[in-house]
């Protein structure tokens, strides 16, 4: 059963919150997850004020702030659907993997639709380059990736509308990193137009798929610096508010030790590209405790001890504002294999979604979840995951 055959929930009331976030990490094919998530908080009408992505989360995230609200969930679905639709044969790698699907004792279906994927490519996605880029001329977009994402452009422009989203109804970050500075850069349609190249730098990532060039700068996929938003939405864009944030991750920091060479690949990663989520949340609480206490002893302070610049500097520091983060990592009844990422088959895809949607749903129905922090800090965490395995 898929996730949008469950029942629906009825609408709830705003949370008492200025800016409900929708942070999306990067992740390949796992980004179906973050699917399944959407669809879940749509039924609660929980929709996002601001929404950022990296790699396959900008994508995600470009649907969801590119539609209007009725139709997100179904433009979700229909990218997802769309680059997991099964090629038309084009050889023995193809017909073994639908027998293999068709087969529930063949533990191998899923490898074999990875390597359908690195040879033939995913539909409505990225085609294998041919000739090869070792045969291309040097400097060219084909030289320096194995994979044309052409069709991903064409699929975007088909289901996402960049005026809505340059309208700025809801607010869209989206994470790339300059390919000749190293510099990470957040791309936000609050400071300036987003445009289709934008969502596809932030998912350019090396050596599969070429840089994107903006403002005559290439840029690639985000992840290789920072593969979530939590940092940006929280601190670094400078704009704080009682903020409701869903933090949805493809990858978990914690895991068990590898038993196989397969399995180190696999934990190296989720090492890699968990992006030490849970880190970035501990320093985030560290820092806003640090300000309660600064509050409570610039209020102690004698009138006229500090000059007008010293207690606006001061104040500045200072965050009066409430945050509830809410945890979402996808652990439960996944095994880690290190081609989890670029495993594009449709029942893969299905499995994603529902593990997404299931969880948030789960997440949901804590009620605390949607109160305003009341401890001297002002945060909220809840964390999905410390319930899980591992």
């Amino acid at each position: 059963m898929t996730a949008s055959t469950h029942p629906r929930r009825p609408p709830s009331a705003r949370p008492p919150f200025n800016c409900i976030a929708l942070l999306l990490q990067g992740g390949g094919a796992l980004g179906a997850y973050q699917g399944g998530v959407y669809e879940a908080l749509a039924e609660r009408d929980l929709h996002p004020d601001w929404v950022a992505g990296i790699s396959i989360g900008a994508i995600n995230a470009a649907l969801i702030a590119g539609n209007a609200p009725d139709d997100r969930v179904q433009s979700l679905r229909t990218f997802w659907e769309t680059v997991t639709e099964p090629d038309p044969p084009f050889g023995p790698v193809d017909f073994a993997v639908e027998w293999a699907w068709a087969n529930p004792f063949a533990g191998w279906a899923a490898p074999l639709s990875a390597t359908r994927a690195l040879v033939a490519g995913a539909p409505g996605f990225f085609t294998p380059r041919v000739p090869p880029p070792f045969l291309q001329s040097p400097g060219s977009a084909a030289a320096t990736s194995f994979y044309d994402t052409e069709p991903l452009r064409k699929t975007l422009e088909q289901l996402v509308d960049f005026d809505r989203i340059n309208a700025a109804e809801m607010r869209l970050s989206v994470g790339a990193v300059g390919v000749r500075s190293g510099n990470f850069t957040y791309f936000d349609n609050r400071a300036h137009p987003i445009s289709l190249k934008h969502i596809m730098a932030s998912g350019a990532l090396p050596p599969g798929f070429p840089a994107v060039e903006i403002d005559g700068e290439p840029y690639w996929d985000g992840g290789l610096v920072s593969n979530t938003p939590l940092d940006w939405v929280l601190e670094d864009s400078g704009v704080r508010e009682d903020t409701l944030a869903f933090q949805v991750d493809l990858w978990s920091a914690r895991g068990r030790a590898p038993r196989t060479v397969s399995e180190v690949a696999a934990r190296q990663k989720e090492i890699q590209f968990s992006s030490r989520t849970r880190a970035s949340t501990d320093r985030f609480k560290r820092t806003q405790a640090f300000r309660a206490l600064l509050a409570e002893a610039i209020a102690e302070v004698p009138e006229g001890r500090l000059s007008d610049d010293q207690m606006r500097a001061i104040k500045a520091r200072l965050d009066p504002h409430v945050y509830s983060l809410v945890h979402l990592i996808y652990r439960a009844d996944k095994e880690a294999r290190e081609f989890n990422d670029y495993e594009f088959s449709r029942a893969s895809m299905e499995a994603h979604w529902k593990a997404g949607y299931d969880d948030a749903v789960q997440s949901l129905r804590d009620g605390k979840v949607f109160k305003r922090p009341a401890n001297p800090e002002g945060l909220a965490i809840f964390d999905l995951a410390e319930r899980g395995p591992g």
